[in-house]
Order: structure tokens, then sequence, then C-alpha cells
């Protein structure tokens, strides 16, 4: 194998797990210890990840500005963003007001809903989200404004300014990235500001974010981690707990 070939194999599993071992990535790429070893040195020299002992991580922060689509999204992380989403039901009572924003996480949200929260109220930007929710009996309030293909969310000056109109009990809120130094972000500057109207109009505000969203910067700002309450499957980091409240689902 190439050594080209193996880079990309190692940032890829870096991509996914956020850290690996020497002997993860050894057995992954069918490779020798020192091989790899070699491999980690030349990628932390390209600044590319960070090589600790035994292995490496990826670096504090990575900027993006890739945006998947929402048919794409839905096949990432399934298992984490399935239980992201049960834990997020459980919080929701009957007489909630609640903001669902548009995202594949929140769509999880929206499929777990039983009990005392199908009784609750809602208003969410997402299309499929507000299908998913009136076929359970919910009630649900669809903001005016632009559809947008790539995600299927409701955004522009009209859906801001509906959205302001409210005060929510929750919201639950999905993020492209969530970094120490940036906060909360995504990458279209129009639905970060239907985001950050519902977190402003919001009582209790929480991101469901799957773990390889950590330490992921996009252009356009949400709220900084005060903004918000962090439901995630595991923190890889420990330092976003001195900013804001972190639940995991993985303990």
């Amino acid at each position: 194998m190439l050594a080209e070939e193996r880079f990309s194999l190692i940032m890829e599993q870096l991509d996914r797990k956020r850290t690996v071992t020497v002997q993860e990535l050894c057995e992954a790429l069918n490779t020798s210890e020192s091989t790899i070893r070699r491999d980690l040195t030349e990628l932390d020299r390209q600044g590319k990840l960070n090589k600790v002992h035994g292995g490496a991580t990826l670096p504090d922060s990575r900027f993006l500005a890739d945006e998947p689509t929402m048919e794409a999204k839905e096949t990432l992380a399934v298992e984490q963003k399935r239980s992201i989403a049960q834990a997020a039901a459980q919080l929701i009572n009957a007489n909630d007001f609640v903001f669902i924003d548009a995202g594949s996480t929140t769509l999880e949200l929206v499929r777990a809903l039983t009990g005392d929260a199908l009784k609750a109220s809602y208003l969410t930007n997402g299309v499929a989200h507000a299908r998913a929710l009136a076929q359970k009996g919910c009630r649900v309030y669809l903001p005016g404004g632009l559809l947008r293909p790539q995600t299927e969310a409701i955004v522009g000056a009209p859906t801001v300014s509906i959205i302001q109109q409210y005060n929510f009990t929750k919201a639950f809120m999905g993020a492209n990235g969530v970094a120490l130094e940036a906060g909360f972000t995504t990458p279209d500057p129009e639905e970060a500001a239907v985001k950050a109207a519902a977190v402003h109009r919001a009582r209790e505000t929480w991101f469901l974010v799957d773990d390889a969203k950590f330490a992921r910067i996009y252009p356009a700002v949400i709220a900084d981690l005060q903004g918000g309450a962090i439901l995630t499957n595991r923190c890889p980091n420990p330092k976003y707990k001195q900013f804001t409240l972190v639940k995991e689902t993985e303990v």
C-alpha cells in the first residue's frame, strides 16, 4: 500500500473515531507498527493530526465548509443519533411548546416521541419533521420562508420573524460543528440565523450532536457554548463541561 493511501485511511479512521491507537491502525491497515508510527509522524508534521503517546488525535478544531445533503446525513452515525434522540424525547412533557430544528438527529427525535411528548405542541422548520409530527397526531406549526433543497429546512427573514413571535419551553437544535473556541456552528448563514432566533426564544436549549461533530468549526455561528446544553452519545473532551451542561448517552 502506498503512503498516500495509508494517510487517507488513517484520516478516515480519525474522522470517525476522533482518537486512534497505533494498534488499532495496524489492524485496520494490516501494516507494521513502525510504518504506522512513521506515518503518524509525517501527518503530525503536516498538521493533519496530533501525534500522542500510543496513537493520534485530531487537532483541537478543524475548519470545514462542506454541507452533506439531508439524505446523506441520515446514513451517518445512525446508532449514535438514535441514542441521543431517545434521551432527548424523555425531556419533553405534555405541556411543553417545543422548537425542533431541521436536521437528521432532530428527525430521529421526532421518530422517538412517545407518551406525554405526543401531547406537546411543536414548531419546526424541517419539512420532514413537520410531516412526521403530523403523522403522530401532534399539534405542529410550520413557519413560512424559503425551502433549502440541500437540508430540507425552511429559512429566510420570514422564518426568523415568525420564530421571534413565540416563546418556547424547550428547543432541540442541530449543529454541524461544536468547538471550544467557536461554539455551535453550521455551513449556511441563513440556517444559522433561524437557529439563533430559536435559541434566543427558548427557555431551555439542547444541542443534539454526536461525537464526530466535536472540534469542528463551520463558517456560520449559531451560539457560543453557553448558548445551550449538549446532549451527545460521547463527549471526547472534558473541557466542554467547563462551559455548559453536557449529557452523554454512553456511560
